[in-house]
């Protein structure tokens, strides 16, 4: 009876220490925001290894789109749509990329909208909240590790667009970024009036010139040296692939250093996790720079 207690005892130390070794992805966590005035609900990938450890590791801020058609676009999107756990899970043991830890915060504007930006009316200023709170607030209570070199941003669609626009905003922030099918676009009042119906097309106007990628690096003297590590990637089939190659005509002119593709696929998960491996490769082989 004794010998059959300290297997039974051995058998259970084994099963917790192979679940506390395990990777794990925590889809609903939540902090509350005094920017937005609401609390804000967030995803979180620990590698494998991050419980029975005192390890350090890197930051992926991974971005959510805002689509595409018949799913649902939130903080779950990345490992419901995308798969992104069980590539990363093989890609970390197989030594293919680095363990990381890789976050998304969820964009949605309660039932109104999806939006990255200090909106016009003042209402969602998630800008302000991703830098001033979420990512201290990441930073303070997990094991990451602080420096620009370990910290990367990468997103899809609007996520995608929200990629080059803070990397031009806060550039000490990240050291590689990847924008993959951004909705990047030059002012468009069309399509601005339909997400803000309510401000006038001055104050939308002044409202989206910190958001006008293009605008920025035509503006930016040639041959400008960038220490951000950019990766842009479009599907041939996607609506957005002219804007994506008008961004890297224009990175191309200025001698801004950044990989470019052009892959078979459209606007959707599908091409996504296409290129997950790519993408995330490239951020891991700068972490480890």
């Amino acid at each position: 009876m004794k010998i059959l207690t300290l297997s039974l005892a051995f058998l259970f130390l084994i099963i917790t220490t192979q679940a506390q070794n395990q990777s794990k992805v925590f889809d609903s966590k939540t902090l509350q925001s005094n920017i937005l005035k609401m609390e804000r609900m967030y995803s979180i990938y620990l590698p494998e290894g991050y419980e029975s450890s005192e390890l350090t590791y890197p930051v992926l801020y991974l971005l959510h789109p805002a689509g595409p058609f018949n799913t649902i676009p939130n903080q779950q999107s990345w490992y419901y749509y995308g798969g992104l756990k069980q590539y990363l899970d093989k890609a970390i043991e197989s030594g293919e990329i680095t363990p990381m830890i890789v976050v998304t915060p969820d964009a949605n504007f309660v039932t109104k909208r999806i939006s990255y930006w200090n909106d016009p009316e003042g209402d969602f200023n998630f800008e302000d909240f991703f830098f001033e709170e979420f990512i201290p607030y990441i930073e303070n209570n997990y094991r990451c590790r602080t420096e620009r070199d370990s910290r990367a941003l990468a997103g899809a669609s609007l996520g995608g667009a929200a990629v080059v626009q803070y990397i031009q905003h806060q550039p000490e922030k990240f050291s590689v970024a990847c924008a993959l099918a951004g909705a990047v676009r030059k002012y468009d009042y069309d399509y601005l009036r339909k997400r803000y119906p309510n401000v006038s097309e001055r104050k939308l106007m002044d409202w989206y010139k910190p958001y006008d990628v293009f605008a920025y690096y035509e503006n930016l003297p040639d041959d400008t040296e960038s220490s951000i590590r950019l990766y842009i990637s479009c599907g041939d089939d996607d609506h957005l692939s002219p804007n994506n190659v008008m961004l890297h005509t224009v990175l191309k002119r200025k001698n801004i250093n950044h990989e470019f593709r052009i892959q078979n696929g459209a606007h959707d998960w599908s091409y996504w996790r296409s290129v997950t491996p790519e993408f995330i490769k490239y951020i891991s082989d700068s972490f480890c720079k």
